[in-house]
């Protein structure tokens, strides 16, 4: 077993590489178990801190470059797994990456994570069933597209895609595929508004204290309508017109009814 408290160029007898033409000496903290992992980082990257697990054989991380804050976080990357972190991508405080058994973990440019997040590939323990024998919590890929924002305690676990431009809300728990340019929030989340964006500026440490259109804030790239996937687990939530609408629908067909009777 390697540990290491710095990140910098390394290699060893066991085929483990670190490509960091950066030095990150503070809050480091990387234990090797394996051989043949690669960590890559880009020259430009910044890392506030860092946990990380090679637990197994032939595990990647790549992180990218970073213009922002920075990430902070502790990955566990398992037998032949992969995490991917795009460029600009940040963290409020220490989030949680797993990724065991193959799979893969990304995130796309630009995302923002809260506190206390956990994007998990799985259970870390398996689950079977009695009669058979069979696992019945499989490890399954994440996907975080780009612009993504998690808020605090947000949850995607196996499994979980999540289009480009869409806002996880408080405390939510993602087991399936989101669309983009949507919020969706709940256990499990479910989308509760589409066609909307959402920008950086922070709303009151950021001027003007006050934002009520978007003519205060400077648009990024992700500006796109909702597409909407029928075939998407979850349910989109309709507008207050078209609820009224349906519930006035409803009314009359009720009514209709009760005069047949």
């Amino acid at each position: 077993m390697k540990k290491l408290s710095a990140l910098a160029n390394y290699s060893d007898e066991l085929g483990n590489v670190i490509q960091s033409p950066k030095v990150f000496d503070k809050n480091i903290d990387i234990i090797i178990r394996g051989s043949n992992n690669k960590l890559t980082i880009h020259p430009d990257a910044r890392i506030t801190k860092l946990n990380l697990v090679f637990d197994c054989d032939n595990g990647s991380l790549v992180i990218g470059s970073n213009t922002k804050h920075g990430v902070s976080m502790f990955i566990r990357i398992g037998q032949d797994s992969t995490v991917n972190i795009g460029n600009d991508v940040t963290t409020t405080t220490l989030c949680t990456v797993s990724a065991v058994e193959g799979a893969t973990v990304s995130f796309g440019n630009d995302v923002m994570i809260a506190s206390g997040n956990h994007f998990r590939s799985d259970d870390s323990h398996p689950i079977f069933d009695v009669s058979t024998g069979k696992r019945v919590n499989p490890t399954k890929d994440i996907s975080i597209g780009n612009h993504v924002w998690f808020g605090e305690q947000a949850v995607a676990l196996a499994g979980a895609i999540v289009g480009d431009g869409t806002v996880i809300g408080f405390r939510s728990i993602v087991t399936r595929k989101i669309p983009n340019n949507c919020i969706a929030v709940g256990s499990p989340a479910k989308v509760v508004r589409k066609n909307i964006a959402w920008e950086r500026p922070h709303l009151s440490y950021t001027a003007p204290g006050y934002k009520p259109d978007a003519t205060y804030v400077t648009k990024t790239d992700y500006w796109n309508m909702t597409e909407y996937d029928s075939s998407i687990d979850g349910q989109i939530a309709i507008s207050d017109r078209q609820a009224s609408a349906l519930r006035r629908k409803l009314w009359h067909l009720r009514r209709s009814v009760f005069k047949k009777m």
